[in-house]
């Protein structure tokens, strides 16, 4: 008696369709990561560049002045004894004007020696003899009285008249809370960036997703209304009472 055989795939078969599904579905998964990895790539690179600046005036709270006077004489003795005269002579006067003493600072003592060069017929020099030494010394005001030393600052070529040779600088203008006044000029420049990259994705259909870099420009001080150079280090301005302060920030920010 004979049985029927019912036809069967061979086992072989069989693997080899079910390895090939298999590959397929992992085709099919890599495609799906590698598409969305792309996406997010393409999304991640789509960056705005920016610039924010601020800038306010403010008013210097710190003066300084600076004078120099000089003495000449064959004797170098001779020469200090005049000059230590000098010095006395101008302190007096600093004090007499309301200056205070620590407020009043003067150098070391410069000296030089003279010489008057000899030239022959044709103009060479042929030799030199010496004509004395010079003594120099400079005074220095530090003060948060403005008025008071600009003043002085005008006043004290009086001295001339007592016989003391004293050169007056133009007075230069400090301001003491400059540290404080950048950190506030920084934030509002930042500020200010970031408002321009929102309003920049905004037109164009995105939004700020976050900041990948954050850059900070020179900090400039400039005479206010002046037509000042900005510098590439950064001006500082020392000749202005009134004055103004200005600073800029790049920043790089992601775009959704």
């Amino acid at each position: 008696m004979s049985t029927a055989n019912t036809p069967q795939e061979k086992p072989s078969t069989i693997s080899q369709n079910m390895g090939w599904i298999a590959i397929a579905i992992a085709i099919c998964i890599a495609a799906y990561f590698i598409s969305n990895a792309y996406r997010y790539k393409f999304k991640s690179t789509e960056t705005i560049r920016v610039n924010g600046s601020a800038q306010t005036d403010f008013t210097s709270d710190l003066i300084v002045w600076n004078g120099s006077y000089s003495r000449n004489a064959m004797d170098i003795k001779e020469a200090y004894t005049l000059l230590k005269s000098d010095e006395d002579h101008i302190k007096k006067y600093l004090t007499n004007k309301g200056i205070s003493a620590k407020e009043i600072v003067f150098s070391a003592v410069k000296i030089d020696k003279l010489f008057n060069q000899r030239y022959d017929a044709e103009g060479r020099v042929v030799g030199s003899d010496f004509t004395g030494f010079s003594l120099s010394q400079n005074v220095k005001i530090e003060s948060t009285d403005i008025p008071k030393i600009e003043q002085l600052s005008r006043e004290v070529t009086q001295l001339i008249e007592s016989g003391i040779e004293l050169k007056s600088s133009e007075p230069l203008y400090f301001y003491t809370k400059i540290a404080d006044l950048k950190l506030d000029l920084l934030a509002k420049a930042s500020e200010d960036a970031k408002k321009r990259a929102e309003i920049i994705a905004k037109n164009t259909g995105g939004s700020i997703s976050g900041i990948n870099k954050a850059n900070m420009g020179i900090f400039q001080i400039t005479g206010k209304n002046s037509d000042e150079d900005y510098s590439y280090g950064g001006a500082f301005n020392t000749s202005s009472k009134n004055k103004t302060a200005s600073i800029t920030v790049s920043l790089e920010c992601n775009v959704k």
